[in-house]
């Protein structure tokens, strides 16, 4: 990295005075892959909610939701999420439904910055099907219809980010400058 980068990237972490970073939004947006990136850039610890929960759980996300209900499931993230974020500063994944609790954006507000990585559904469900099995909300008859509908009723909350930064079908590199940028100049104006 040059060494104007490393001196940007510090003064960032800095300007965070503590604070983590938070990526909220839809599964398939890319929180996670950005997240590895902009904390590798920051010099930051990167967490995956989902990851940290299958950990803490000794079961996959999907297996947790058929043996117990999303609603238990939401309570363990909730429990995760808080830890992760009261250990120490970090780039921290949540997943998509996560934002949505009240007591996980009060927790978010206290200990991070948000950064919504907002995307269309044509991008999200291109995505998401890579990997099918893998989401469990979607296991419909019509998981396309599935999306859009979380997308519609999630979409309020998520607005409550900090930051809101608009993917597409850019590089990961491309989107995790935009997020960077989108930090320093939330962080700029928040002094003045």
């Amino acid at each position: 990295m040059p060494q104007n980068e490393k001196m940007h990237s510090a003064g960032l972490v800095d300007g965070l005075e503590g604070k983590s970073i938070v990526l909220v939004g839809m599964m398939g947006c890319g929180k996670t892959a950005i997240g590895r990136i902009v904390a590798s850039q920051l010099g930051l610890q990167f967490y995956d909610a989902d990851e940290e929960i299958e950990v803490a759980a000794g079961m996959k996300v999907a297996e947790y939701f058929s043996t117990y209900g999303e609603e238990e499931f939401r309570i363990g993230e909730r429990k995760v999420i808080a830890r992760l974020l009261n250990d120490n500063q970090c780039v921290l994944a949540l997943g998509g439904g996560a934002f949505l609790s009240q007591e996980t954006r009060k927790c978010v507000s206290q200990n991070a910055l948000s950064v919504w990585l907002r995307a269309d559904l044509d991008i999200l469900f291109s995505r998401v099907m890579r990997r099918p099995g893998k989401r469990p909300l979607l296991n419909t008859a019509d998981p396309k219809k599935t999306l859009a509908e979380l997308l519609k009723n999630r979409e309020s909350f998520y607005g409550k980010a900090d930051i809101i930064v608009d993917t597409s079908n850019t590089s990961k590199n491309v989107t995790r400058d935009w997020v960077i940028a989108a930090i320093s100049k939330y962080l700029g104006a928040e002094k003045n």
